[in-house]
């Protein structure tokens, strides 16, 4: 933990804040599909992410999901911390993308450390831009591309977050964060096999040219 908390926010944070976080940090691991957090969930933690990568989901009135964006290592959860302050419920699901490793602080450090630490508070408002890019970045692809290029763009995602060109994914699991029927990604993940874009196997699907 200590090591992972100096490679990724040691060069962020001055060594009294980095001192504090030791202190008062909960070291977590989750593994591969677990949630981190639900809606509706009371936020008491933020989390600061030492190893791999979650994704971040709301859901509509009929249960349906959508994927917002992934978190990835070094980052936060800027909406998580807008909860913390504001002594919300969660509106978003976190579901880890690989295996992860993550620090818990707990919510009563947040606000006084946006005043204490002006690199605290730099790390937020950049996480909050971050975020927001990434939404607006969702929010244009349903807006403007049709579905095979958000579904190639999504492949892409997912294999960035986990620097592996092989996604373990179901069609199903694609179609949750698509917010779309398995039947659509079956029939367009075909065709970009037959394309040359991807091959597809029992269990995995193979980006080719990434």
């Amino acid at each position: 933990m200590e090591e992972l908390l100096e490679r990724y926010y040691g060069y962020l944070f001055e060594e009294e804040l980095l001192e504090e976080i030791r202190k008062i940090g909960v070291y977590r691991k989750i593994q591969q599909g677990e949630k981190l957090m639900d809606i509706g969930d009371l936020v008491q933690t933020m989390p600061l992410l030492l190893r791999g990568a979650i994704k971040v989901m709301r859901e509509d009135d009929e249960g349906d999901e959508l994927l917002l964006y992934f978190i990835e290592r070094g980052d936060t959860c800027a909406m998580t911390f807008s909860c913390c302050m504001g002594g919300n419920k969660s509106e978003i699901r976190a579901v880890a993308e690989t295996d992860a490793e993550l620090l818990m602080i707990p919510v009563k450090y947040m606000e006084s450390w946006m005043g204490k630490y002006k690199t605290w508070q730099r790390f937020i408002l950049d996480s909050y831009h971050s975020r927001m890019m990434e939404l607006m970045e969702t929010v244009d692809s349903i807006a403007f591309m049709k579905m095979d290029e958000r579904l190639l763009k999504h492949l892409h995602d997912k294999a960035k977050v986990t620097q592996d060109d092989v996604i373990y994914a179901t069609h199903q699991d694609i179609a949750y964060d698509l917010h779309t029927s398995r039947v659509v990604v079956s029939r367009l993940l075909k065709k970009m096999e037959k394309d040359g874009k991807i091959e597809l196997n029992r269990n995995h699907i193979k980006i080719l040219n990434l």
